[in-house]
């Protein structure tokens, strides 16, 4: 049966709401107590064994009463079902599912090779000792040749932000997109003027590192995501409003997720071993450590 002729059968058994009353009231309590029903039914088929024909019944049972209560409230709230459910299929991919391999597109495509993010690269992140106040600077070369400045944590505390190029590494392997490795490595699209302001440029610049200073305080939260498996919705769609505008906008919160787990586990890696190479692989999204 589709949503819709569902939803239209539901509604002929909805009851009228009494005068002066809210109309979303009884079908959002109803909702709320059936999800307990179904809770009590589930833990009654633990109790009884799986093998109760009664029990699977019973959750079939109660299953059809949440279903009942949503058609009624999406009537209520002047909501398709189809609609709704069709939606909600777009959400859970974006939040669970990365861009499939034959849907991934490389934004700068059609530029010369000198303006594309390397296909697969090697870097060396090195930490040296500077004599002015003795503190330790992360230095990132490629093929010999510095990226950018030397880096501190800029912090009070030692907590190896030095390193956090890498999180810009992983952006670019996993998601194709890293307005900062584009600068570091000199590969930026200056053949077009547009993208080279409005994408390579100073505020999308300014956006990732924003986003690479956010995810690192949410991270220091969460042991640095050593033994997490995903990361909250809300945090990821913080994201997405940071960067709605950019070109990355296209991907997934499931993509972004998968980079930045890429970037920390390179991370912890370089944190432990003090520095180390790494070697870069857009084709393949991943970034491995020596």
């Amino acid at each position: 049966m589709h949503f819709n002729r569902y939803q239209q059968a539901a509604i002929k058994t909805l009851q009228p709401a009494a005068p002066d009353a809210d109309p979303v009231m009884v079908p959002l309590l109803g909702l709320t107590g059936e999800v307990g029903s179904l809770a009590t039914a589930y833990k009654k088929h633990l109790r009884d064994g799986p093998g109760m024909a009664s029990g699977k019944h019973l959750l079939r049972e109660e299953l059809g009463d949440v279903l009942w209560y949503v058609a009624a409230l999406a009537h209520r709230f002047d909501l398709d079902l189809e609609d709704v459910a069709a939606a909600s299929l777009v959400k859970i991919n974006d939040w669970w599912l990365t861009t499939p391999t034959a849907d991934r597109v490389f934004f700068d495509a059609t530029f010369p090779q000198a303006e594309q993010l390397p296909r697969q690269a090697t870097l060396t992140f090195t930490l040296q000792q500077r004599d002015r106040d003795g503190r330790s600077v992360a230095v990132l070369t490629h093929n010999g040749k510095a990226c950018g400045d030397p880096l501190t944590d800029s912090s009070h505390i030692d907590d190896d932000y030095r390193f956090h190029d890498v999180f810009h590494l992983a952006h670019a392997a996993v998601l194709g997109w890293s307005p900062v490795t584009r600068f570091l490595l000199r590969c930026k699209r200056k053949s077009d003027p547009r993208i080279d302001e409005a994408e390579d440029g100073g505020r999308a610049i300014a956006i990732e590192e924003g986003i690479s200073a956010l995810v690192f305080a949410y991270a220091a939260r969460h042991g640095y995501f050593e033994n997490v498996r995903h990361i909250d919705h809300e945090f990821l769609k913080t994201i997405a409003t940071m960067t709605s505008h950019l070109e990355v906008s296209v991907l997934r919160a499931a993509d972004w997720e998968q980079a930045i787990m890429t970037g920390y586990a390179a991370w912890r890696q370089l944190r432990a071993n003090a520095g180390g190479t790494l070697h870069l692989d857009l084709n393949q999204q991943t970034l491995t450590i020596e």
